[in-house]
């Protein structure tokens, strides 16, 4: 099956039994941009902190920590992921905590992975135009606020996914320059200096690049859009 808005995902399964984890992924994983597999909740978990992936399938009983205990804690730190249950049919007292925990599909075992496939297909509105094209090769993912450098995960701070919220907010205004009093004082609480303002992006651009912030002199910041064509490929 092939499907434009599937390549752009990066799914996580996690299974306990590796023969099924081998199956799924034979018969799916080819769909998408990228398809990671974990054998338990604790590694889900982990895999979920490093990677950021788009969708997350999870049986519910594995060792070590269940599906639920996992899409639990994952739900608490990003509530919009969405979360698909496989279960046995029996599993149903187990299916009513899933909602519960926020969980948005179950799909009772043995399944068809065509089904599978449709349903995740249908999430796309729920995506919707969720990636913004920055300089230099970095892509902004609004829905999850998340920032990667072709494809590769940019772990950032929680100040930092704000500076980059912020920037983001004003340029979709096309108020184009934030100026510094404005981005000291939704970053911090108490009275920032312009050196501590200057340190944070210089920080900020160590981490990324020079040519994502752009300093206007005496004005304030600016995010910089790929152009079609020419900066993303920079």
């Amino acid at each position: 099956m092939k499907n434009k808005f599937l390549k752009t995902l990066h799914v996580l399964f996690v299974e306990d039994e590796e023969k099924l984890s081998k199956l799924l992924k034979n018969a799916i994983g080819d769909n998408f941009f990228k398809f990671s597999i974990a054998h338990d909740g604790e590694e889900g978990l982990e895999l979920f902190e490093k990677t950021a992936p788009d969708i997350i399938i999870t049986d519910i009983n594995m060792p070590k920590k269940s599906g639920l205990e996992m899409a639990k804690e994952i739900k608490a730190i990003d509530k919009n992921l969405p979360i698909i249950i496989l279960s046995a049919f029996s599993e149903t007292e187990k299916l009513l905590n899933a909602i519960d925990v926020g969980v948005v599909k179950y799909f009772i075992k043995p399944f068809d992975p065509d089904e599978l496939l449709e349903y995740i297909i249908s999430l796309e509105e729920y995506f919707g135009d969720r990636e913004i094209k920055l300089r230099d090769g970095y892509i902004y993912n609004k829905t999850k606020k998340t920032l990667y450098k072709k494809s590769r995960y940019v772990a950032l701070s929680k100040k930092e996914k704000q500076f980059l919220e912020l920037l983001l907010e004003y340029y979709e205004k096309e108020i184009y320059v934030v100026n510094d009093d404005i981005i000291k004082k939704e970053l911090w609480e108490d009275e920032a200096s312009d050196e501590r303002l200057r340190t944070f992006i210089r920080r900020f651009r160590a981490k990324t690049s020079r040519e994502l912030i752009k300093n206007i002199k005496s004005e304030g910041y600016q995010i910089v859009i790929a152009k079609r064509g020419l900066d993303y490929f920079v």
